[in-house]
C-alpha cells in the first residue's frame, strides 16, 4: 500500500512561496494497516515524501491527458521515483547544486531549498476517511484509508477489512502461556477480533471530518471497548506496541497522547526515530528521558 499511496495523485493544503515556487505541504495517514504519517511536500514539477524527517523520497511529476476512457480527456498525473536525498544533505545540495559529483536537476532544487530548514511535521491534510463499521450500530469500528479530496475515493480498493500491522513489521510480545501453547501473533488475533466485530456482511463508509470532530471517532483509529477480558487485553497489547507510531496522530486529546507516551517507553528506538514527526508531547520530562535512553542504546 505504501507504493500506491506515494503513486497517488495528491491534493495539497499548507504553502511555502519559495521565490517564484510554491511549494506546498501536507501529512497524510500510512495505511493499511496504519503505520505512520507520511510527510509530502510538492511544488509544481517534483515531491519530497519522508517518514521520519531523515530521509526524503524525490519523485518528478509527469502531467498528461488521458484518452483512454469512454468520455472526455482526463487531466492526469504520475509520479515518478528518482532517488532519495538525507535532509542532511539539503542545505548543502542547494548551495553547491550538485550531489554526489552530478549536477542536481532544478527540479530537486525547487524542493530542497524550502526544505532544507522546514519545521515538521506538517498539519494533517486527510480530512476523508474510509471506516470499517460495527456490526452492532453501524459506528465507527476501525480505520481503514484516508485521502486529501473526495475526488481521490475513486482511487482506493473499498473493500471492508482492516489489517494489522504484521508481527514482523511490529511484533508484540507474547506471555508464557501464550509460548508454551503456540499461540499466534497478538497482531494476527486482535485483526480477527475486529474482522467478528464487523460481522459476516461487514460494511464501510466515508466520513469527511475536520480536525475537532472527534466524537464517535476512536482517537487510537480503533474501538478500545471490548466485552471480555481476553478481547480487552489483545487491544490494549497492539495499541500500545504501536505506540510510537501512533504518537504521529494529529488532534490526540491530552490524556490520549499521554498514555501513548507511557506505553512507548518499552520501544525507545523507534520513539526517537519518529520524535520529529511527533506534533505534540504531553509529557516533556519522559520525553527526554526516553530520547536520552534511545541515544546511549545507540552507542
Amino acid at each position: 500500500m505504501i507504493f500506491r499511496l506515494l503513486g497517488m495523485v495528491v491534493f495539497c493544503r499548507d504553502s511555502i512561496v519559495d521565490e517564484e515556487n510554491m511549494l506546498t505541504t501536507y501529512s497524510m495517514r500510512l495505511s493499511p494497516p496504519f503505520s505512520g504519517q507520511v510527510q509530502i511536500a510538492e511544488t509544481e514539477r517534483a515531491r519530497a515524501l519522508t517518514l521520519d524527517g531523515k530521509v526524503w523520497g524525490i519523485q518528478f511529476i509527469h502531467r498528461f491527458v488521458d484518452n483512454s476512457g469512454p468520455g472526455e480527456p482526463v487531466n492526469r498525473r504520475k509520479n515518478v521515483r528518482v532517488g532519495t536525498i538525507p535532509h542532511s544533505d539539503m542545505a548543502r545540495i542547494s548551495e553547491q547544486r550538485d550531489f554526489k559529483g552530478r549536477v542536481v536537476d532544478e527540479r530537486i532544487l525547487e524542493l530542497t531549498r524550502p526544505l532544507a530548514s522546514v519545521a515538521l511535521p506538517f498539519s494533517a491534510g486527510d480530512a476523508f476517511e474510509y471506516w470499517l463499521l460495527d456490526a452492532e450500530d453501524g459506528s465507527p469500528l476501525a480505520f481503514l484509508f484516508s485521502c486529501t479530496d473526495a475526488a481521490e475515493t475513486e482511487y482506493y480498493d473499498l473493500r471492508p477489512e482492516w489489517t494489522a500491522l504484521p508481527a514482523s513489521l511490529m511484533p508484540v510480545d507474547k506471555t508464557d502461556d501464550e509460548m508454551e501453547r503456540g499461540d499466534p501473533p497478538v497482531n494476527c488475533r486482535f485483526e480477527r477480533l475486529v474482522a467478528e466485530r464487523a460481522g459476516i456482511n461487514p460494511k464501510a463508509r466515508w466520513f469527511h471530518r475536520s480536525s475537532a470532530s472527534t466524537d464517535d471517532f476512536p482517537p487510537l483509529l480503533v474501538k478500545e471497548d471490548w466485552r471480555e477480558q481476553q478481547q480487552q487485553d489483545l487491544c490494549q497489547r497492539y495499541l500500545q506496541r504501536q505506540a510510537p507510531r501512533l504518537l504521529m496522530l494529529h488532534s490526540l486529546e491530552y490524556r490520549d497522547r499521554l498514555r501513548l507516551e507511557q506505553a512507548a517507553r518499552p520501544n525507545v528506538l523507534e520513539l526517537a526515530r519518529f520524535y520529529p514527526l511527533y506534533p505534540d508531547v504531553a509529557d516533556r520530562a519522559l520525553m527526554n528521558a526516553m530520547r536520552v535512553e534511545a541515544r546511549l542504546r545507540q552507542r
